[in-house]
């Protein structure tokens, strides 16, 4: 009895003409996350991807159907048993791929889909004569068609019969990649890697920028931002990060410009660097985790004149949600318990006592004038050092 992997598409199956070109990247994806488990096929048909073993352990199925669940494009998935299109190979299917399952539960019920109009039974039949075939093997169980503890679902399809229990929810969203690339501006905290995994979902292929101020910022900060990347790359693919020196900068705001307009000047002055660096690597957006009205630096005021620097678009995925909205995600993408360890942050180091909450753009204009800021930003952005994959595409959802 072969086990096949059944993966249901979502917004991909709306997709018209286009259609193609999303099934691609999401197979292309899919087979990059799998293939360090065995050899596998992967095939597209009716909105749904089979996914079968060629070669590697058994475990290798399980380890891939688990690995599945976090590629964004997939709706849901089942493990499903395939056998011949006729009714005697879909019940002894049933029997022996989910006998261990009826045993286990007292209520069941039996799904049926039967795309291929020409199999001999109806669905309906097909429900009837094989919940009596079960129940007949299995006189302890009974049928509930409504709350059901057990479902035994057949679908009919074009080349084979496919019999399994429950669909596990899958990421949903988009392949990443189908959406183009974009600059995440990854910080040590709860919110960037919850808009990195958001913006993911939607099909953005991410890499990263991170700033630190050594030695106001200690190494072990910069390797907590590391290991964030990583705990993201089980739905971004992989992730490089760019780390930019940003101590002589800083410094310089706090020797040269008022107290109240030293965050909002700092801010802009990152949006700056990565613009330049999101020139250089040809990505069309940058991405934030500015949630509105959290801190002082995201107020609108602030958050417009912040953006006023920005050559391209900005994504903020997260503007309109509150704390307990984002945490509850950093806890389900797991990467809440690294943001809260305490290691220093550069957008901490000179933090005023009272920073402008409406602060007036010609005035930070003057002082950027004074600070020399586009050469600080040119400085900062020279200084870039990489971590992580160099091969742009490589496991990103950038290569088919």
């Amino acid at each position: 009895m072969e086990r096949v992997i059944l993966l249901k598409l979502g917004e991909i199956a709306l997709k018209g003409l286009n259609r193609q070109t999303f099934e691609n990247r999401l197979m292309g994806n899919l087979k990059r996350r799998i293939s360090r488990f065995g050899k596998f096929e992967i095939r597209s048909a009716q909105s749904t991807l089979y996914v079968r073993k060629l070669r590697g352990p058994e475990e290798a199925v399980d380890q891939a159907f688990e690995a599945a669940g976090d590629v964004f494009g997939v709706v849901a998935r089942s493990m499903a048993a395939e056998c011949d299109k006729n009714y005697e190979a879909i019940r002894d299917t049933a029997l022996a791929f989910l006998g261990e399952r009826f045993s286990e539960v007292k209520s069941f019920k039996v799904d049926a889909r039967r795309s291929d109009k020409r199999f001999p039974m109806t669905t309906p039949e097909i429900m009837e004569t094989l919940g009596g075939d079960i129940l007949e093997k299995y006189p302890a169980l009974r049928v509930d068609v409504h709350h059901p503890e057990l479902i035994c679902m057949v679908e009919v399809r074009d080349h084979a019969a496919y019999v399994h229990g429950e669909q596990l929810p899958g990421a949903g969203g988009m392949p990443v990649g189908s959406a183009g690339e974009a600059l995440l501006l990854l910080s040590g905290g709860i919110d960037s890697p919850v808009a990195a995994y958001m913006m993911a979902k939607r099909g953005l292929s991410l890499t990263a920028i991170h700033f630190e101020s050594p030695p106001y910022t200690s190494e072990r900060a910069r390797e907590k931002v590391l290991d964030l990347a990583k705990k993201l790359e089980r739905f971004t693919g992989r992730l490089p990060v760019y780390v930019i020196p940003f101590t002589e900068a800083q410094l310089a705001i706090r020797d040269t410009c008022p107290e109240e307009y030293f965050t909002i000047i700092m801010r802009r002055l990152m949006v700056r660097v990565s613009s330049m660096l999101a020139g250089e690597k040809k990505l069309g957006a940058l991405v934030t985790g500015e949630s509105l009205g959290q801190v002082a630096s995201q107020t609108l005021g602030a958050i417009a004149v912040t953006e006023e620097c920005a050559d391209r678009p900005v994504f903020r995925p997260l503007i309109g949600m509150d704390k307990e909205e984002i945490v509850q995600i950093s806890r389900k993408i797991d990467t809440y318990e690294l943001s809260i360890l305490p290691y220093e942050d550069c957008c901490t180091v000179f933090t005023p006592r009272h920073p402008r909450l409406k602060p007036r753009l010609s005035e930070v204009l003057e002082w950027e004038e004074k600070l020399g800021a586009e050469k600080l930003a040119e400085a900062a952005f020279r200084g870039a050092k990489l971590y992580g994959a160099e091969e742009e595409g490589e496991d990103r959802g950038t290569k088919e």
